[in-house]
């Protein structure tokens, strides 16, 4: 039985796009972005985007189509995705989702909690009021009015914790009251052959670390150079991407180049470890690949999934 989409996740480093980009051209198939920082135009290096050359190799989308002025959500992905997801069907292409950000596919798999839209002179609000806070401070606040989310939350997410208190604000319910039922998924389960690259941790973290390093070398400072002549709100997502944050203390003077790169090197390796234990509890239904050649080992294989137990979501 032939796949109605394969679907590539795995840390940061681990290879996956050059996995997806192979699967694509012996298919044929299409690279789909299922990465949550590699939607955004301006930011090709530092997110470690497919090169022109890459993308030259196959059909890709859903990569660079967002400014990143844009708060880019998991339900605005899963309404392009559905769109894409028609096209390559009616073009017979294999969809060949790639990425990093386990919430997009478990959305794309579950489905996605209702949560309702908030007005924008709320969040304008709540952002204003913001400004001035640190992510403890506001989760501090969140835990003050609404404990049952607060739990739920790192205090250095500020991005969901302003998310919470939106949410909160603006229809005087917790975050979590909406995270019951869930809409219904764009994938059929049943239909996908899931994987999970898990290289060796010690090997992944060299990668890391090498990998950095040479998105330093190759245009990353002066990508978030341009970045920050915007003067964007830097509670957006682009602005928070791995390695935006230092790089752009260096270029004020607050850190020397060599600690924004080893800054970024440890928060990128807490991110990929994050990432293993995302998958271990919330994707059950991908088979972990931890041998040196994965594509060898995907081959045409389904991989039958079967709904998460725990989590939200």
């Amino acid at each position: 039985m032939r796949a109605r989409a394969i679907l590539i996740a795995g840390p940061t480093a681990s290879g996956k796009s050059a996995l997806a980009l192979e699967l694509a051209r012996r298919r044929p198939g299409a690279v789909v972005n299922a990465d949550s920082m590699q939607v955004y135009r301006d930011l090709r290096i530092i997110t470690a985007r497919p090169t022109i050359e890459e993308e030259a190799g196959a059909p890709h989308f859903l990569f660079g189509h967002v400014d990143a002025a844009t708060n880019y959500s998991v339900g605005r992905w899963l309404d392009d995705l559905a769109r894409v997801l028609r096209d390559l069907d009616a073009r017979e292409l294999t969809p060949i989702l790639v990425g990093g950000t386990g919430m997009y596919f478990k959305a794309a798999l579950y489905g996605l909690s209702d949560i309702p839209a908030v007005p924008d002179e709320v969040r304008e609000a709540i952002r204003a009021w913001a400004q001035d806070k640190t992510p403890q401070q506001l989760h501090a606040e969140l835990a003050a009015r609404d404990p049952d989310t607060a739990v739920t939350l790192r205090e250095t997410d500020p991005q969901r914790l302003l998310r919470a208190l939106e949410v909160l604000e603006a229809t005087g319910k917790p975050l979590v009251s909406f995270q019951g039922p869930r809409s219904p998924p764009i994938l059929n389960a049943s239909e996908c052959a899931a994987f999970f690259l898990a290289p060796e941790r010690k090997t992944l973290y060299a990668r890391i670390d090498v990998r950095f390093e040479q998105m330093a070398q190759a245009g990353a400072l002066e990508e978030v150079a341009a970045l920050k002549s915007r003067g964007l709100d830097p509670a957006l997502p682009a602005m928070r991407a791995h390695g935006v944050p230092h790089l752009i203390a260096y270029l004020d003077g607050r850190l020397t180049l060599d600690e924004a790169i080893l800054r970024s090197q440890l928060d990128t390796r807490h991110y990929a470890k994050r990432q293993f234990t995302f998958a271990r509890h919330q994707l059950p239904c991908f088979k972990w690949l931890s041998g040196e050649n994965p594509l060898r080992d995907v081959g045409d294989a389904l991989s039958p999934c079967a709904r998460p137990t725990s989590g939200t979501g």
